[in-house]
């Protein structure tokens, strides 16, 4: 499996270009995972469904399935909060890809996703995990880099540079256990 993070400031269009790099992976046939940081309190289930019924009663995870689709959720009994390599750890073995969306601060190789209109300072002069910078204003870039600088309205370069590198995104398991 391959991971890649995709690391940037909220607004810096992460989102968007992982949803058209993950479809442009698609096209090419490999099966893609996606891990996401969120904020406290998000909820993917709604009130009065069975799933949530469940949960509000006290379960500690609620398993729902059909043909289509599978998905967990798990209440933890004190906050806790996972790396990203236990979140990894909980994927499908026969992904291709895993693009993890957040945890700018991982040891995870990244791409950094930068605006230079957010005014928000560059990663990429303090985290030696950056491997390349995706930006809509590379003349911007507060600083030269030897790092690939990519289109970041251009998710066909991106998936692109990301196949042609696959190799530098192998995923070891045990190196973070």
């Amino acid at each position: 499996m391959k991971v890649v993070c995709f690391a940037g400031y909220s607004g810096s269009g992460k989102t968007t270009l992982m949803a058209q790099v993950i479809a442009l992976l698609r096209q090419q046939g490999l099966r893609v995972s996606v891990v996401k940081h969120a904020h406290q309190g998000f909820d993917m289930d709604r009130p009065g469904k069975d799933t949530h019924r469940h949960r509000e009663a006290g379960a500690f995870e609620v398993v729902v399935a059909s043909g289509r689709r599978l998905a967990l959720l798990r209440e933890f009994e004190r906050e806790a909060e996972l790396s990203v390599h236990q979140l990894i750890a909980e994927l499908y073995d026969g992904v291709d890809w895993v693009l993890v969306e957040g945890f700018r601060d991982s040891d995870l190789l990244k791409i950094e996703v930068w605006r230079a209109a957010l005014g928000r300072p560059a990663r990429y002069l303090d985290d030696d995990f950056v491997v390349a910078i995706a930006t809509d204003a590379p003349a911007q870039l507060p600083a030269a880099t030897l790092r690939p600088v990519l289109d970041l309205n251009d998710a066909s370069a991106v998936a692109q540079w990301l196949l042609a590198n696959q190799d530098r995104f192998d995923y070891h398991p045990e190196r973070y256990a």
